[in-house]
């Protein structure tokens, strides 16, 4: 992993390379920006880890900024974490900054060792967040109106839960992960082998039976694969196939 990429918007030079200094010190790569719009330049064509963010600029303030990165539309970019870094330490400013999406707050004048280790929370409070998406991305399987949650191991179908038995969550699970791809009755009974004490070719032929059932129309994207298995059909998969 590279360096961490801090952007430091402070317009007072003093301030703006005493920060610089320590950061680069303590093993960072330093970007500074003196206004906002600045700072909105850097953020659209650098990839920025954390910003720390002076609330009294020209121009654009810290607040205006700070809403602005949270609400933009590209998720990279909203989930920046952002430490205001500001003389201002009154209550009112300190609840004003968090309500506008900021991570943490700092007052002036501050020991930059406390502010390094500050970052330093910052950024491993996000590559825990990062790490817990990406886990939550790999338990997730969405396809057309089927939502499945390996993780938590529920199913909805437009967004009405399904109640199913560990053994069709299983063979859902394994179809709806690879549509259009054909699964033997035995790799299907390799697949969920372990949720019943006796899977057998007849047994995945009821257990699919049931499980269409459940899911209404919808099961008909369940398809049969005379002499071999079964697949799972997806609308949005066959219509990048007709373009």
């Amino acid at each position: 992993m590279g360096k961490a990429h801090i952007l430091i918007v402070e317009d007072e030079s003093d301030i703006q390379q005493l920060v610089s200094y320590n950061l680069i010190k303590a093993g960072f790569h330093v970007s500074c920006a003196d206004t906002g719009e600045e700072a909105v330049e850097h953020l659209r064509q650098e990839a920025i880890d954390c910003v720390l963010l002076d609330l009294m600029l020209p121009g654009m303030s810290g607040l205006e900024l700070c809403s602005a990165v949270k609400a933009a539309k590209d998720k990279d970019s909203r989930n920046v974490p952002i430490i205001m870094m500001t003389a201002k330490g009154e209550e009112e400013d300190v609840v004003s900054g968090f309500e506008c999406g900021a991570d943490d707050y700092i007052t002036k004048p501050f020991s930059p060792k406390v502010l390094v280790a500050r970052v330093k929370a910052v950024l491993k409070r996000s590559h825990m967040n990062n790490q817990a998406d990406s886990e939550r991305k790999k338990s997730l399987i969405i396809v057309d109106g089927l939502a499945i949650d390996k993780g938590r191991h529920e199913v909805t179908l437009d967004g009405n839960p399904l109640q199913l038995t560990m053994t069709e969550f299983g063979i859902l699970s394994l179809l709806a992960n690879k549509p259009g791809w054909v699964f033997t009755r035995q790799q299907i009974i390799d697949s969920v082998r372990g949720y019943d004490f006796l899977i057998t070719p007849r047994a995945i032929d009821v257990q699919v039976f049931g499980l269409r059932k459940k899911m209404g129309d919808f099961g008909q994207m369940i398809e049969t694969v005379r002499g071999i298995g079964y697949r799972f059909r997806s609308v949005a998969s066959e219509a990048e196939v007709a373009k």
